[in-house]
């Protein structure tokens, strides 16, 4: 006889987060001897170009707050002959890597639900750099855990993740899914020109997964989805050309804006009023008093947007315990950062508890979800 299936409530949640970190760090004493060597190197060989500046531990804390970052190709990021992450290109019939840590962090949250794989309907990969354009990440990832159902990939910048978990609640809140994974492995060593002095010290990698599912499956302990808002502003301010339209050729080698560039004081005074905005009238929408919010997940790239974020939305200067940071040790990480923020910090609050997941980046683009604690 068939086991009944629970009655459906068509009520989001988050069952449980996963997270994969890379074993290797860069220090930031490491990082900037790498880029001071190649600044030596640069300037010695062209004597009429204006001269590199080096940069310096002091500098990269005051303009980020970052002191380490995790990366999955260490000797080549600091070798000042090539700058950039390497890694064996894998055949066809291999896990590619980005497959490979999204994996593991899906592993992993499905591990603390007591979730098996088969009992998941979708696979949602959302992050911002995709390894390639097709077959779809998510796809690979789905056949690797062994998901029935489906999977595509979503890329909304940093913003990718709490768009795919807003993705997964509306299909839990229409029927269409009872239990969804969203999974971001964010390799953005990739995509970082690390001989830009103004940007070489802010991305690491890592990979993050959510559990979103119907509260009458998911575990006693969990996080009611109390809703959920996305934005986005068109902007040139974060930016990186590279596609298949337009990849490198021996006349755009090494052209900068085929990595990731930003206009860095421009990004900061017009996102943070945005973002704060956006999370006090969703408050204001749900009823929640913003003030009274136990904890503040923000999206980790910048230790002064976040600070002046929680400002405007607590009416207070936050201290790490109203909003913590995972900045310091695993560097920007894109999408995944707000959701390591969570995975880490959050164990210890009790039912009843209210917080914010929140991202923010290139698009412009930004996304909330309200939380609360279950059991």
């Amino acid at each position: 006889m068939q086991e009944a299936q629970p009655s459906l409530t068509g009520r989001p949640v988050i069952s449980a987060t996963g997270l994969f970190t890379p074993a290797e760090t860069i220090t930031n004493e490491e990082l900037v001897a790498s880029f001071n060597t190649f600044v030596d190197r640069y300037n010695a060989a062209h004597p009429e170009a204006e001269p590199l500046a080096y940069s310096s531990v002091e500098f990269i804390e005051k303009a980020s707050g970052i002191k380490a970052r995790h990366v999955m190709s260490k000797a080549p990021i600091l070798d000042p002959d090539i700058m950039a992450p390497r890694w064996p290109e894998r055949a066809n019939d291999e896990l590619s890597i980005m497959a490979e840590i999204g994996v593991a962090a899906a592993r992993q949250a499905l591990e603390r639900a007591g979730r098996d794989p088969k009992d998941v309907d979708a696979m949602l990969c959302a992050a911002s750099n995709m390894q390639r354009p097709y077959p779809a990440m998510a796809i690979e990832i789905q056949q690797a855990l062994g998901i029935n159902g489906f999977g595509f990939d979503m890329n909304v910048a940093c913003s990718s993740a709490t768009f795919g978990i807003q993705t997964a609640a509306d299909y839990i809140r229409a029927g269409n899914a009872r239990s969804v994974l969203v999974v971001s492995p964010e390799i953005t060593s990739g995509h970082l020109n690390w001989r830009d002095r103004d940007s070489h010290f802010i991305f690491g990698d890592v990979a993050t997964a959510v559990l979103v599912e119907d509260a009458a499956i998911a575990p006693a302990q969990h996080w009611d989805i109390l809703g959920t808002k996305l934005k986005t502003v068109f902007s040139n301010n974060i930016r990186n050309n590279f596609g298949f339209l337009n990849r490198a050729t021996p006349e755009t080698e090494g052209a900068a804006d085929k990595l990731f560039v930003q206009e860095g004081r421009k990004v900061f005074k017009e996102v943070v009023p945005m973002v704060a905005q956006m999370i006090l009238d969703e408050a204001v929408r749900l009823g929640i008093a913003p003030e009274g919010l136990r904890r503040l997940w923000l999206h980790q790239a910048n230790a002064g947007m976040n600070r002046l974020i929680a400002h405007k939305v607590l009416g207070h200067e936050a201290n790490e315990d109203e909003s913590p940071t995972v900045l310091d040790t695993y560097g920007n990480t894109s999408s995944a950062g707000s959701i390591i923020a969570f995975h880490q910090h959050s164990d210890d609050l009790v039912a009843g508890d209210t917080g914010l997941i929140c991202s923010f980046g290139a698009g412009y683009s930004a996304g909330s979800v309200f939380v609360r604690k279950v059991g």
